[in-house]
């Protein structure tokens, strides 16, 4: 089992989450009563839906972490699911999400496009990229 998957099936038993497509069209998504929360678009990555007030709180943690991308103006950040830490990270974000949700302005549209196929996650493994 990949860790997506490993990811995906420890949040499916999650009550305040339901499984289904990702609305990007690729992957599956978790979703509140209200947003898409996180979608997994391949074996390594998932995007992470935040509101803006969550990502200002902690753009400096984010920032200073190797497992996430950002996209400037996204209230999507990507996970990159390198080891079982990053997993560990992505749930307790996930979990941060499902809290800011709950008090963020509902208007009943689908979130803002996520990250994927805007972000390039190369592997933390590899060795004189650039240079």
């Amino acid at each position: 089992m990949n860790l997506a998957q490993r990811a995906l099936e420890r949040l499916t038993d999650w009550p305040d989450l339901t499984a289904g497509p990702a609305s990007c069209g690729t992957g599956r998504a978790l979703r509140s009563p209200h947003n898409e929360i996180v979608h997994f678009h391949t074996d390594h990555e998932a995007d992470l839906h935040l509101t803006s007030g969550a990502i200002q709180r902690i753009s400096g943690d984010l920032a200073e972490s190797t497992a996430i991308r950002m996209v400037p103006g996204s209230r999507w950040v990507t996970v990159h699911l390198d080891c079982d830490a990053d997993v560990d990270l992505l749930l307790s974000l996930v979990s941060m999400a499902l809290q800011a949700h709950q008090t963020w302005p509902h208007s009943g549209n689908s979130p803002s496009s996520c990250n994927f196929h805007h972000v390039t996650v190369l592997s933390r493994d590899r060795e004189g990229v650039g240079g």
